[in-house]
């Protein structure tokens, strides 16, 4: 242990560090059985964060197995009720290519009709001929399409935002851009938000004005401005259309095609609220007419109204707002019920609108229930649940192997990697043999599953649903399904109370239903499984199965598992042992050099007494 040069048994002739070493394996022997110790530690923490991952995973697999869930985009699970699953009812179309249908939970069996006087539209326009935006192959500058204009500046207003293109002055005192001025000179100025303002009479602070550098009247929106500040000689089509897109709440998408040199405007939606109005600020209007933009349904507002000119359009006009159209259709004798969306729910019967139908033609919808895919859903479910059940009794009943240390580094020289693997699979089996939170767990859950529950259907036996009978070593638990047409009659007669027994909330009468049940408890055992033994890498994986779970880790443990707290105390003995085997290394050094010493002076005085009988 000690790495100082020693140079022993000159004197003595003894193998001192043979001998030492010798001492020092007996020694050895205590250090060696507490690092033997905490391995066990260390691999039994390793395992109980295996079964919780396995929890963990369980209970969100299966909540994305039954669409109870939805994925954000950081991968957290929102809760999603179970009214509007998917899965338990098929819906049928007479003519799919006009209306297609899906439904949830929530809608009732039977048949429907339905009439599509209109379906719903946004506003589009595009350049009714080619407009010149490319020259030999390459795209023009707005600078080249306006030709003889002669203007660097070119402002308007898509729905109230201002685009502004050209290169602008920067004020000096505020470093803001110089947007044009007001009738009376004064600068104005868009501030770092992008809105336009100018310096008050006192020239202290800004005021919010409109584009002509007027002070807005009360309760008016402030005037926002896309300033693109670079020379219409360096600007293209494609530069605005990607300006454009970027302007936050515009609700326009712009686009040019140069293939057939046409420039594109529609509302990103559709319904009656979707619109777009364009209007001249300065040089607008004869930018805009380059861009010969017609528009294809001509609906228009005209005060509190809307003006519709059928199966017609027209050249765009500045100043006119144009505005889609609602979908309007006739359902199940509802009439006249209308959707900014050609896609809508009725009484959990989704519609998507794809063509109007002839007048007294309605398409014919049948709801039903599906009893193969609720079926099949519940045993991939139970499937699933009886591997994680056998995967806890499979750890709780293995048997101890007492004779299989963890190896000591010396022994794994002397094994291969297939023989240290099998020793140490011997070594690790048994560590959570009759394990108390395991066992609480799936006797939990057992015993939760014969609770009586509030509903049409107040035990899972009537659902043809069962656990299956201890067996010796096991916990039990695993569900089985005894008779399937029971449960698939169940489903049939009422398929919205086998919901609510397998999905309903918990409530003050409820205790929870089938599967809300085999979650708590799971839940209840990743707890006390995470003060035994911490998290691991797992903590954001279980805060996706409940964002509080690890609250009295952190408030009553410190986010210190009791597993954590044993292995550390085993670190500092194993430190501490350490340090002493250094110390008794040294200490046996020291006998060994104080012997070769004595021997060396006995020599030195054996050697002077010969020397003098030899004088005589």
């Amino acid at each position: 242990m000690n790495t100082g040069l020693r140079i022993t048994g000159i004197m003595s002739g003894i193998d001192t560090e043979s001998m030492i070493e010798s001492l020092m394996e007996a020694e050895r022997v205590k250090l060696e059985r507490v690092k033997q110790d905490r391995q066990l530690l260390i691999w039994r923490q390793e395992m109980y964060n295996d079964i919780n991952k396995s929890f963990a995973n369980f209970i969100l697999n299966t909540r994305k197995l039954f669409g109870l869930t939805t994925v954000t985009s950081t991968g957290a699970f929102l809760p999603n009720s179970y009214v509007n699953l998917s899965w338990v009812k098929k819906a049928t179309s007479s003519d799919p290519a006009k209306v297609a249908v899906s439904s949830t939970g929530g809608a009732f069996d039977g048949s429907y009709s339905i009439e599509v006087e209109q379906l719903a539209e946004g506003v589009s326009m595009v350049s009714k001929e080619e407009i010149g935006g490319v020259e030999d192959g390459k795209l023009k500058t707005i600078a080249q399409l306006m030709g003889d204009n002669g203007e660097d500046h070119i402002k308007f207003s898509i729905n109230g935002k201002i685009i502004a293109m050209g290169k602008y002055d920067l004020d000096e005192e505020s470093n803001y851009v110089i947007f044009g001025q007001n009738k009376e000179g004064q600068n104005i100025l868009v501030d770092a938000e992008g809105y336009l303002v100018i310096k008050d009479e006192d020239g202290d602070e800004y005021v919010y004005v409109d584009a002509k550098g007027d002070p807005l009247e009360e309760g008016k929106e402030k005037q926002l401005v896309k300033v693109i500040n670079k020379s219409l000689s360096e600007l293209t089509l494609r530069d605005l259309t990607r300006e454009i897109n970027s302007i936050s709440g515009l609700g326009i998408r712009a686009s040019y095609d140069s293939n057939i040199d046409r420039f594109f405007l529609q509302t990103r939606e559709t319904g009656e609220d979707a619109s777009i109005l364009i209007e001249d600020i300065s040089n607008g209007q004869a930018f805009i007419d380059k861009l010969k933009l017609r528009v294809s349904h001509l609906r228009y507002k005209e005060g509190d109204n809307i003006v519709v000119v059928e199966d017609t359009g027209e050249d765009l006009k500045l100043g006119r707002e144009y505005v889609g159209q609602d979908a309007i259709i006739h359902f199940n004798g509802a009439e006249n019920i209308r959707s900014s969306s050609n896609t809508l729910t009725v009484g959990g019967i989704t519609l998507n609108l794809l063509s109007k139908t002839e007048e007294g033609q309605p398409i014919k919808i049948t709801v039903s229930t599906d009893v193969d895919a609720v079926v099949d859903k519940i045993k991939e479910f139970i499937d699933e649940y009886n591997k994680l059940v056998d995967q806890v009794n499979d750890l709780i009943s293995q048997k101890r192997y007492y004779d299989y240390k963890p190896l000591t580094e010396a022994q794994k020289k002397e094994m291969d990697d297939k023989e240290i693997e099998l020793w140490e699979e011997r070594a690790k089996s048994g560590l959570l043999r009759n394990d108390e939170i395991l066992e609480r767990t799936i006797q939990g859950i057992r015993a939760s599953l014969y609770e009586k529950f509030y509903g049409v259907f107040k035990f899972i036996t009537e659902l043809g649903i069962t656990t299956e009978e201890y067996s010796f070593g096991s916990a039990g638990g695993r569900l089985v399904i005894k008779n399937e047409e029971r449960l698939r009659q169940a489903i049939a007669n009422d398929a919205e109370g086998v919901m609510e027994l397998l999905f309903k909330e918990k409530s003050e009468e409820n205790k929870g239903v089938l599967v809300t049940r085999i979650y708590n408890q799971l839940i209840l055992g990743m707890e006390d499984i995470i003060k035994k033994s911490g998290t691991g890498d797992n903590a954001n994986l279980y805060r996706n199965v409940k964002s509080t779970i690890l609250l009295d880790f952190v408030t009553e443990y410190g986010s210190i598992s009791l597993l954590d707290r044993n292995i550390a105390e085993y670190n500092n003995r194993i430190d501490d042992l350490n340090n002493l085997l250094i110390d008794r290394e040294n200490y046996y050094y020291s006998k060994f050099a104080a012997l070769e010493t004595a021997l060396s002076r006995m020599n030195a005085q054996s050697m002077w007494l010969m020397q003098q009988f030899g004088n005589y």
